[in-house]
């Protein structure tokens, strides 16, 4: 009776703890607010996102219309080293929200001891005599030692119910640190994505330049050939040999340092696939890729679509948990513990219900006076909370910055294009005039290297800003999430 009496009241401790755990104090999270603008400013004349739009799938790549640039992207996210750090550092903060969730539920123990003890006989006679206080005055008989056995079973359990929210929170924050870090690597992916896509353009873009400047230094050799023949049949100085003559030299040096430019960044582009320079080798191939039509979308749906703001915005969340983790270090603590068993002397009637032993327990604790440590670490996580605020803000305010520099870079990229490719024909025409004009022997040849020397920068002019143009559109696919939402995010 008196042990049913016990249990009942345990469970009603339990049941009392139960329910009290269900209050959580401190505040409760909410998403920082930002003022986002109707649209825009650089947007005019773009067209909204639509659900099937290419840039907005995660393989955003595939818009610039390159097998080898595809082939590419697929090997960064498998193979980026930097990449697999960032992922492992999210496995590690997902691992510790299961870590945070085991503090909810009870621990529990199981052991057992078995002892063996002998007593000797004078220990029994000294402890006999003190006992009795007998004094035999003759011949005592002096007691035999003896031999005690124990054995003893135990499983015990300690459980402290969270009355006040404080594992609940800190499972909380875990979470939000885990989504923050899943964030985290997919902002490091796309970064790597588009790092490794700038750096293809740049390189196609030399093996472009590389190609022009062949084709200029075809025709400075036959101009320094054509001055020779001029030069040693009579019809022209020698300045003029030699200015034909430098020219070439130059552009071939030129020439040398396109080849180590290009090899820099056919290295650059096999480090972030993950191998060694050595293992990787991109032959030259022609200037094919395309500009493509990204659409825009609304500032307010930016909040959604990029990982950064996702990062901070879960950091936020992370701080604001662990200031209720303070605030209810100020509630008491209760601690609920049980153990049961058995006891005997003999193994084989040690699991008899007449040796069965338990206990049960219940204790409450809680700081009186502390120096103001509580208050203090209150504040600290508040002023932790609000700089976590602040940087989600910035970052939202980047993120705006970083479409409208991209969007207005794409409108001026586009009007200066089509000027200096009217430049580029221009140019080239020229050049091809004056080299008749030469030959004709109505112009010397100064006039000549300086409108072939015009006819090449405006061609790589061009050649640059067209590469610019793809490098800023990668840029604007990045600024807008390259098709990542927060959907993404682990939600367990």
């Amino acid at each position: 009776m008196r042990r049913t009496h016990s249990l009942s009241r345990l469970t009603a401790i339990v049941l009392l703890a139960s329910t009290a755990s269900a209050c959580m104090v401190g505040p409760n999270y909410h998403r920082p607010s930002v003022t986002a603008p109707p649209a825009f400013k650089e947007a005019k004349g773009w067209e909204p996102a639509q659900p099937s739009d290419a840039a907005n799938k995660t393989d955003w790549w595939t818009v610039f219309g390159d097998p080898v640039l595809n082939g590419l992207e697929a090997r960064v996210a498998v193979s980026n080293q930097t990449l697999a750090a960032d992922e492992a550092a999210y496995r590690a903060a997902h691992a510790i929200v299961a870590e945070d969730r085991a503090a909810l539920y009870p621990t529990v123990t199981l052991g057992g001891s078995g002892q063996r003890q002998f007593t000797g006989a004078g220990a029994i006679a000294s402890k006999t005599a003190s006992a009795t206080g007998a004094n035999t005055g003759g011949i005592a008989t002096r007691p035999q030692g003896s031999t005690s056995v124990n054995y003893q079973p135990t499983l015990g359990a300690t459980w402290e119910p969270d009355l006040w929210g404080s594992v609940r929170r800190t499972i909380n924050s875990a979470k939000a640190t885990a989504q923050s870090d899943s964030a985290l690597v997919a902002n490091a992916r796309l970064s790597m994505q588009t790092e490794l896509a700038i750096d293809y353009i740049s390189l196609r873009q030399l093996d472009e330049e590389t190609r022009l400047y062949n084709a200029q230094v075809a025709a400075y050799t036959r101009s320094l050939e054509v001055t020779q023949n001029k030069y040693r049949a009579g019809n022209a100085a020698q300045s003029d040999v030699l200015t034909a003559e430098t020219q070439l030299q130059t552009i071939l040096a030129t020439y040398q340092d396109l080849a180590r430019q290009r090899a820099l960044m056919e290295h650059a582009i096999a480090v972030l696939v993950g191998v060694a320079p050595a293992d990787l080798t991109l032959p030259p191939a022609e200037w094919n890729l395309k500009l493509p039509e990204i659409p825009t979308v609304l500032p307010s749906a930016l909040l959604q679509r990029r990982p950064d703001i996702a990062e901070s915005e879960r950091n936020a969340a992370a701080a604001n948990e662990l200031i209720g983790v303070q605030i209810a270090a100020y509630y008491p603590t209760l601690t609920l513990t049980a153990d049961g068993g058995f006891q005997s002397n003999q193994l084989s009637n040690l699991f008899n219900t007449s040796n069965f032993t338990w206990g049960i327990g219940a204790s409450v604790s809680e700081t009186v006076f502390d120096g103001g440590l509580r208050g203090a670490r209150i504040r600290q996580y508040r002023a932790q909370y609000d700089e976590t605020v602040a940087t989600y803000r910035a970052t939202v305010l980047s993120a705006f910055q970083s479409v409208e520099d991209n969007l207005a870079a794409q409108r001026i990229y586009g009007g200066e294009l089509e000027k200096l490719k009217a430049a580029a024909d221009a140019a080239t025409l020229n050049q091809t005039i004056t080299l008749n004009e030469y030959n004709a022997g109505t112009v010397d040849f100064t006039t000549v290297a300086t409108a072939q020397v015009a006819a090449l920068e405006a061609q790589v002019s061009e050649l640059q800003v067209e590469a610019s143009r793809l490098a800023t559109a990668v840029s604007l696919i990045e600024a807008l999430g390259g098709g990542w939402t927060t959907a993404d995010l682990p939600k367990s």
